[in-house]
């Protein structure tokens, strides 16, 4: 793993393809876990499918989307995602890679 600062003096953990955000206590940044605690956490995928058949999937399920769609930085290019809550309120983001 390696330390990787990126926008706004944010940090993440990189190994290979994945990313790691970090929040620093008293200084979270959006979008976050809902109560950020110790273990909170954030996770983002990247969907096999358009990112737009994830939202029409999202609908028809009924699932709140938080945020997005929007474009931000990935752990290896920019990103297009969405963001949901799992059931423990954590944030998910679906992505698909920007070209």
């Amino acid at each position: 793993m390696t330390l990787k600062p990126f926008a706004g003096g944010r940090k993440a953990f990189r190994f290979g393809s994945q990313k790691i955000n970090l929040h620093v206590k008293g200084r979270a940044f959006e979008p976050k876990a809902h109560t950020p605690v110790p273990g909170a956490l954030d996770l983002c995928f990247i969907a096999s499918v358009a990112l737009d058949d994830v939202i029409a999937r999202l609908a028809g399920r009924k699932v709140p989307i938080v945020e997005g769609p929007i474009v931000r930085t990935g752990a290896t290019s920019r990103i297009r995602c969405v963001g949901v809550r799992d059931p423990d309120l954590n944030l998910v983001e679906i992505s698909e890679l920007q070209p």
